[in-house]
């Protein structure tokens, strides 16, 4: 038992000692505890909220969520413009490109919008909280709790070991996802006078696909070509992304293909 403990007292130290120094002094980077304690603060609501709903009436969150989606629709647009921005005026390359770990302003820029993109996924861990509140238990599907509570863990370990190069591009392509994505649901929110016209869910769910196959292929390439980018996170990026496919794409079966043939 002291032997486990020994090692896991190894592996915290090392943790603490070998990632970004520039990140390192920024919220929730530094170590690991606190991203565990959130997520296990996550797990518990998930376990307990819908039983203390049970037997309440569904709490009414409409202004709530129209000002949540909308604000979360700035915070992407934000989020976008940074990556888009700062990449260009970096000169970076789409198909291999390091980690600038140097204090320059573009690459701490980059650093920066990285970590936004981190805590705008502890942020939306408000989702899951806003459907538990309203009695959407439907919605807590293994997907939906699946992605959000491991974005947390994975964009830690981005902020904490890799905040740029490459790892830009998922940030890039989520934030507009985001932008679309948040959008949708702020005009739904607006009610049933504007929500007959959002014909384009489904849509909305082939643009999620679409763009865990765009990162899913633009991983695999780096991970068997010469770049100087750490393999061992091409390798999660591109494990997670096949696995977010596979449970997009049964989602969008279910949801699109399979209840339109039930309803013919």
């Amino acid at each position: 038992m002291a032997s486990a403990w020994q090692r896991i007292e190894s592996l915290h130290h090392w943790i603490l000692d070998n990632g970004d120094k520039r990140t390192d002094p920024w919220l929730l980077v530094y170590s690991p505890v606190p991203v565990l304690c959130i997520f296990l603060c996550y797990l518990g609501v998930i376990w307990i909220g819908p039983k203390l709903m049970k037997n309440r009436e569904p709490v009414d969150l409409r202004l709530i969520l129209i000002v949540y989606n909308f604000a979360m629709v700035c915070l992407s647009v934000y989020m976008f413009h940074e990556f888009l921005v700062t990449s260009w005026l970096s000169n970076y390359s789409y198909l291999c490109q390091p980690v600038d770990y140097s204090t320059s302003p573009l690459a701490l820029r980059m650093a920066s919008v990285c970590w936004w993109f981190f805590f705008s996924k502890v942020i939306e861990l408000s989702d899951t909280v806003f459907f538990i509140l309203r009695k959407k238990n439907n919605q807590l599907t293994f997907l939906h709790v699946y992605h959000h509570g491991t974005m947390i863990f994975n964009w830690w370990a981005g902020v904490k070991y890799v905040a740029g190069g490459q790892s830009f591009f998922i940030g890039l392509l989520n934030t507009f996802v985001h932008i679309v994505m948040y959008s949708y649901y702020g005009l739904a929110a607006l009610g049933p006078h504007v929500q007959k016209y959002l014909w384009w869910k489904r849509y909305l769910t082939s643009l999620q696909l679409l763009q865990f196959v765009l990162l899913t292929t633009h991983t695999g390439y780096n991970l068997f070509t010469e770049c100087d980018f750490p393999d061992s996170m091409n390798a999660v990026v591109f494990a997670y992304c096949v696995s977010l496919i596979l449970l997009f794409s049964n989602f969008y079966y279910q949801s699109y293909i399979r209840r339109k043939s039930k309803r013919s």
